[in-house]
């Protein structure tokens, strides 16, 4: 994993990855690129497809922390790059 994606609280990890994971349930389609093999390999558990595609950094979510004051701190997995999905 990358460093920024280590600044992630387990419970902000199990946030994203199970909303990404109910999106994908719901028709939303694959960030990665994956075929009937691998598909199968998962048992085409969706919550399997959202923890490759969050340890690949492809997840488009981002968390925002209240910070003691009135600043708030936005934190993002990596910039969302598209190259990754071709």
């Amino acid at each position: 994993m990358s460093s920024e994606m280590e600044e992630y609280t387990k419970y902000e990890q199990a946030r994203i990855i199970g909303a990404r994971a109910l999106q994908i349930s719901m028709g939303a389609p694959f960030l990665v690129k994956l075929d009937d093999e691998d598909l199968k390999k998962m048992g085409y558990n969706p919550i399997e497809v959202a923890k490759l595609e969050f340890r690949q950094g492809l997840i488009p979510i981002r968390v925002k922390r209240p910070l003691p004051g009135t600043i708030k701190r936005d934190s993002s997995a990596k910039p969302f790059d598209q190259t990754k999905l071709e």
